[in-house]
């Protein structure tokens, strides 16, 4: 058995099982924060690889439980491939983020700065703990946070800022 393990074929197959399981898990993870997202079709699609791949990947296993290194290599893949969907996904930056600003000093030239730079603004004035303050709304596309991020902190760095998902978006202003 060990004489097998240290074989170019023994570690072959174990690379192709934990490929296999690799790509299957960033399909999964891939799907299931699309479909959260309402990307319907596209989470089905990804679903269908996916388990086309589970099922050359498990078998490959079952096929061979006394080989140790095949259940390393499916445990591997698995791990790894949560991970790589994360972040791919992350790369992705598909949908929207609700950015919501509570300004005390800079609330209007932050928010006609965020204008200039193509953001839809909602500014609402409300009471803090300390006084009235500017809430700023914003509705920015996930892959545009970084600069909505810049530009707040450029105009007011003790401005309070949270996001927060946004799922359907009807209506309103959006930069193109």
């Amino acid at each position: 058995m060990q004489e097998f393990l240290l074989t170019f074929p023994a570690w072959a197959f174990a690379l192709t099982i934990f490929s296999l399981r690799l790509i299957d898990m960033a399909l999964g993870t891939l799907r299931f924060l699309v479909g959260i997202r309402g990307n319907k079709g596209i989470s089905w699609l990804l679903g269908f690889f996916q388990s086309i791949i589970f099922v050359l990947a498990i078998t490959s296993v079952l096929s061979s439980l006394d080989n140790f290194l095949n259940i390393v290599s499916y445990a591997a893949g698995f791990a790894t491939g949560g991970v790589l969907g994360v972040w791919i996904e992350e790369k992705m930056a598909i949908g929207f983020v609700r950015v919501q600003v509570v300004s005390s000093l800079r609330g209007a030239e932050l928010a006609e700065k965020l204008r200039d730079d193509g953001f839809a603004v909602t500014e609402v004035p409300a009471r803090g703990k300390d006084g009235m303050v500017s809430l700023l709304n914003i509705a920015v596309l996930r892959k545009r946070v970084s600069l909505a991020a810049a530009i707040i902190r450029e105009v007011d760095e003790e401005a309070f800022v949270t996001t927060e998902e946004m799922r359907a978006v009807r209506r309103g202003f959006w930069r193109a």
